[in-house]
């Protein structure tokens, strides 16, 4: 990850996108104080893609765990079959 100020951000914003496109660029104030991180689109895209991977996998674990079974015939119904 590479990392700049907020004042160097401020100055130079063309050049630290253009960085985030091949890094995230964590941009920091006081010297250590974490303000942001600039991502790509591409980057956001796939972390916001495997965020909701994970919550599908967790989801489809717990019902796995839970007892929701119903026989054929009420499912027919339920579908109004």
């Amino acid at each position: 990850m590479v990392t700049t100020t907020l004042s160097n951000f401020r100055a130079n914003q063309s050049e630290v996108l253009d960085a985030a496109q091949r890094a995230p660029v964590e941009i920091l104030s006081r010297g250590s104080r974490r303000r942001a991180v600039v991502v790509s689109p591409e980057f956001f895209d796939r972390a916001l893609q495997a965020l909701e991977d994970q919550a599908d996998v967790r989801g489809a674990a717990e019902a796995r765990r839970e007892d929701g079974s119903i026989s054929h015939e009420e499912l027919m119904s339920e579908l109004g079959l």
